[in-house]
């Protein structure tokens, strides 16, 4: 088995502790027996591998290592023929299945820095000719954001966070028990520093400690051309800060849309009803017509019938994202008078003799109805 455990994971004698995980992580990711269909030769390098990680993660281990060899390093295991019984490969077992995989796959580990903030939501509302056309409108909210006076470190000004005197810098706890299989380590977030891996001995006075503060702000929203009422936008980086530094959350506007008084939306098309005397339906007519993009000239021709559809193409909503518009239909009702004056029931029997149409007769006034009731 090769002796260069530094040569194996493919690093520098001074590395890290974060570049020694990520080089493991990486060798491991390639040479695990479930990802490399069970090749001898990559079984083996995976072990040496794991072997070099298990040597070289554990700050004493390391040390002698460096000042004796790979012999003293393993300590008890040496010259067992088990390649993994001196670095602790059984003890650690949930520990190398969370390395190889990640955060969350075989336990569930502490941070490694300071969290992300929370998201955040708000509710805006448009104006129905913002959504169609898209606008840009401001949202206003009380939230988390970074502390001006410590730049978000938590700390005093002209102080510094220390590494946590319990966890080293880790931000997490490992406890090893004994059991049936042999040892087993657990990992946990740092009770004292709260997984975050350094502690502040003088807290910054105005966001004690946290590394942000609550204020109000307002944030500047581009509504796309085309959104609908319900339709979320996400705003990356705008949701709460994180604590200590942490990376913000996003903030979610679900936007609201005002019904308009004459069209109603159907996906991208818009829908009008549109109500026309008997007359010009009969007759045809032109009507200055307004739609959201201004007048036009909308021709109703001669003997239109009641629900007719007319198509306006291009004159519905826009795509969200992409090119091309809705149609707007424009649905006729033709409405039948109800309240004419003698002469012009006169017109309509004329018109109705005219055309051999029967009809029903006109009413009687009131005093001859009331005289037939008694003969």
């Amino acid at each position: 088995m090769a002796t260069d455990y530094y040569a194996l994971l493919q690093i520098a004698p001074n590395a890290t502790d974060d570049e020694i995980k990520r080089a493991y992580r990486k060798l491991a990711r390639e040479l695990h027996p479930d990802t490399s269909g069970g090749d001898p030769a990559a079984e083996e390098r995976f072990k040496e591998v794991t072997v070099a990680y298990e040597t070289l993660r554990d700050p004493e281990r390391r040390r002698r290592y460096d000042m004796f060899g790979p012999e003293m390093a393993r300590g008890a295991g040496a010259g067992s023929g088990d390649p993994f019984a001196g670095a602790g490969f059984g003890a650690n077992l949930g520990d190398l299945f969370d390395t190889i995989f990640g955060a969350g796959a075989g336990s569930q580990r502490g941070p490694s820095g300071p969290p992300r903030g929370n998201d955040l939501e708000v509710t805006l509302t448009v104006e129905f000719e913002e959504a169609v056309f898209g606008a840009q409108r401001d949202v206003a909210l009380r939230a988390p954001v970074l502390c001006a006076t410590c730049e978000g470190s938590g700390a005093r000004p002209g102080t510094t966070p220390v590494t946590c005197s319990q966890c080293g810098g880790t931000g997490e706890v490992r406890r090893v028990r004994q059991s049936i299989l042999g040892q087993m380590v657990t990992a946990s977030p740092c009770p004292r520093c709260g997984g975050l891996g350094d502690e502040i001995s003088s807290p910054c006075p105005d966001c004690r400690g946290e590394g942000r503060r609550t204020e109000a702000r307002t944030y500047t929203v581009d509504v796309p051309a085309g959104v609908d009422d319900g339709n979320t936008l996400r705003l990356t980086g705008r949701g709460a800060a994180g604590p200590r530094g942490g990376p913000a959350g996003d903030l979610y506007v679900h936007l609201r849309v005002r019904p308009h008084e004459r069209f109603q939306r159907q996906g991208y098309d818009l829908v009008h009803v549109l109500h026309v005397p008997m007359t010009q339906a009969v007759l045809g007519v032109h009507v200055p017509y307004e739609t959201l993009d201004g007048s036009e000239d909308l021709v109703i021709p001669a003997g239109t019938q009641s629900g007719r559809v007319f198509r306006l193409r291009g004159r519905g909503v826009p795509h969200v994202n992409s090119r091309g518009r809705g149609e707007l239909l424009v649905q006729v009702v033709v409405d039948t008078p109800t309240d004419m004056s003698p002469e012009q029931e006169e017109l309509m029997r004329r018109l109705a003799a005219e055309r051999g149409e029967e009809v029903a007769p006109p009413e009687k006034g009131f005093l001859s109805r009331f005289r037939s009731a008694f003969k």
